[in-house]
């Protein structure tokens, strides 16, 4: 990427005037090394190209299907996923990564729409997440055989889908999702160390922590989550320095700690509904019965702690994020209190005195940032 250029460039200027040591210049170019290909028109154009290609071959081969025999149709898949994989090998050979991860894009393609077609010609039943537990195996491993970092971003997302497909038929929490998470951080981590796949497989944990609250006991777990939020916040900022030796993942890690701290905390507060008596649910009670202030002010307590946070370690994502919390916790409070117990002159009063504060920290960390860029 432009970026990633720009850097190197810089990094050679600042090696020539003695402001990075050569070790640590061949260590930053070798962390740029493993962050994966680089991103272009031509590269994504190749990956559009594969889904397409795949699509259309596998109709094409759905529609003379019931004409072939099916040591043919064994034949004609076994070759797809050969040539595909074959062509990726060739183009990894040739220099060409971006469209070496195209063909296996293919490949992990042509594999899924295999089991579907093998599934259907010996009319194998069973159950249907397991296909697609199979398919994002198989994807993970050309992922990280080849280092393609589309097929990461594909595993995870079958790995999400059997996931989610396997908590509905259930009903209940399906753990086993989290060893199937843990395989492909790992397997992220030895291989490409691709930032976007850290975000997804980030997102995707969030999710199922989420889930959590309203999947266990009833829908009334909201805490165990905000638990968990907070335990991932604290990790993340005491143990930063040390996780980010291995990878420098400390700083996102708390942004998704946070957004799922607080989307407990928003349940616990208006969500949850423990009491179905419209006349017990008060505007100063929260939706799982404990007082609304004593939430609210653990929800503003959390969120000025992470604007603390970013404002010192110019987390910009954390600052957005705990923005993004706060006005969600005032929307929250304004529909459940306006009316009632809460004037509205007094309500946008106080929101307006919380809203300075928070600009005053904007602005500090707006010089910070200047400061910095200007030594």
């Amino acid at each position: 990427m432009l970026g990633d250029r720009r850097l190197r460039r810089d990094l050679e200027r600042w090696e020539q005037s003695g402001w990075v040591t050569a070790p640590g210049a061949r260590a930053i170019r070798t962390e740029l090394g493993q962050s994966g290909t680089t991103l272009s028109l031509a590269n994504v154009l190749a990956v559009l190209a594969a889904v397409l290609l795949c699509l259309g071959a596998m109709t094409f081969v759905a529609a003379n299907w019931q004409e072939m025999s099916r040591l043919g149709r064994l034949v004609l898949l076994l070759a797809m996923l050969a040539g595909s994989y074959g062509g990726a090998a060739w183009l990894y050979g040739r220099g060409l990564e971006g469209f070496g991860h195209a063909a296996t894009m293919l490949g992990c393609g042509s594999f899924g729409a295999s089991i579907m077609l093998v599934a259907q010609m010996y009319h194998i039943g069973g159950n249907p997440p397991d296909a697609v537990l199979t398919w994002g195996a198989g994807t993970a491993a050309a992922a990280i055989l080849l280092r393609a970092n589309a097929a990461h971003a594909l595993a995870i997302g079958l790995a999400g889908l059997w996931g989610a497909w396997e908590t509905a038929l259930r009903g209940d929490a399906f753990w086993p999702y989290l060893l199937a998470w843990v395989v492909l951080f790992a397997g992220l981590a030895l291989t490409t160390r691709w930032r976007a796949g850290f975000h997804l497989l980030a997102l995707s944990l969030t999710g199922f922590v989420i889930s959590l609250g309203y999947l266990l006991a009833q829908g009334h777990r909201h805490d165990l989550v905000l638990l968990i939020g907070l335990a991932g916040m604290a990790v993340a900022a005491f143990l930063g320095p040390t996780i980010d030796r291995f990878l420098a993942l400390s700083r996102p890690a708390l942004v998704y700690a946070l957004a799922t701290a607080y989307a407990g905390l928003f349940a616990m507060q208006f969500l949850e509904g423990l009491y179905a008596d419209p006349a017990s649910n008060t505007p100063w009670l929260a939706a799982n019965g404990m007082p609304l202030l004593a939430l609210a002010v653990t929800s503003l307590a959390i969120i000025l702690g992470a604007l603390f946070l970013a404002n010192r370690s110019g987390n910009r994502g954390l600052l957005w994020v705990a923005y993004c919390c706060f006005s969600l916790e005032l929307i929250g409070l304004y529909f459940k209190t306006l009316g009632t117990l809460l004037d509205t002159s007094l309500f946008f009063l106080v929101a307006g005195l919380l809203l300075a504060g928070l600009a005053y920290l904007a602005l500090r960390l707006h010089r910070r940032d200047l400061a910095h860029r200007e030594a």
